[in-house]
């Protein structure tokens, strides 16, 4: 389980040593610049500013952006019926989710309902079948209510 502690001498092996290769650089020859005139010089334009400096430089001219397509017109009516449509999904959605809610709410109602009624039943059923041992109802003396009631103490 744990390591024996013995003294063993180091082993000794053959070392290879190996030693990187360069690779003779690439000669590289620069490419030749060709100057390359343009085919038409051009326009150099001077502006004199408010305080008197005059500014020089080449004439930009601005690129014109590309026209725009007409998009067709879209009616009004046909605005509004797609906005009713989509309304009418929207009602149509909440109508679904009404009766939904409703399915639900009666069904929770009902088994309140049932649960009520079992919880009575058992109620009534505990009462009736405890009171078996002795007879239900008011014991009444009768003797002593005629003695009253006639009012004879005799």
């Amino acid at each position: 389980m744990y390591p024996d502690h013995a003294h063993r001498p180091p082993t000794q092996g053959a070392v290879e040593v190996h030693q990187p290769t360069p690779y003779p650089p690439a000669a590289v020859q620069p490419a030749p610049v060709v100057p390359v005139q343009p085919d038409t010089v051009p326009a150099v334009a001077s502006i004199v500013l408010p305080d008197g400096r005059v500014v020089t430089g080449y004439a930009i001219n601005p690129t014109q952006p590309e026209p725009l397509t007409t998009k067709p017109a879209v009616s009004r009516t046909a605005v509004n019926v797609a906005l009713g449509g989509v309304g009418f999904l929207a009602v149509c959605g909440g109508l679904i989710l009404l009766t939904s809610f409703i399915a639900a709410l009666t069904a929770f109602i009902t088994q309140l309902i049932t649960l009520a009624a079992v919880i009575f039943g058992g109620w009534i059923a505990v009462q009736i079948f405890s009171a078996s041992g002795h007879q239900g109802g008011t014991t009444v003396n009768i003797r002593k209510a005629v003695i009253k009631r006639n009012k004879f103490y005799g």
